[in-house]
């Protein structure tokens, strides 16, 4: 292995003399390392290809379609309506509880009908 190290660092001073890597994309820029470490090596690649193609895994899915269900929520004037989508919003946060594994940082609670009202009406 020791000789094949020894090769390999000799051409690439070599390529490095005849200025082989002066023209080279992103040159002179800092390199943009992306924090994988936390996955496990042999599902690195699958994540890259589902990061690239911009798929989310279904938990975060799910919190991102709750997120905008409470953002409209602060919109909607008829109280009847509200409480329509916080059963909504609870039915998908008692789904996203029921995931399986996942981290305590996901795990949502519940809205409850009046403390939101009051809170909205405060606003």
């Amino acid at each position: 292995m020791l000789g094949y190290l020894k090769i390999v660092e000799k051409r690439i001073k070599e390529a490095q003399k005849n200025g082989e890597f002066d023209d080279l994309p992103g040159h002179g820029s800092p390199l943009k390392y992306e924090e994988d470490r936390h996955i496990p090596e042999d599902l690195r690649l699958a994540h890259k290809i589902l990061k690239n193609a911009n798929c989310l895994p279904p938990e975060i899915e799910e919190k991102k379609e709750i997120r905008q269900m409470e953002d409209m929520l602060a919109n909607i004037p008829d109280e009847k309506e509200k409480y329509k989508l916080i059963k909504k919003i609870n039915y998908k946060i008692m789904r996203l509880n029921m995931m399986g594994k996942k981290s305590p940082l996901v795990e949502e609670k519940q809205l409850y009908y009046q403390k939101l009202v009051e809170r909205l009406e405060r606003k």
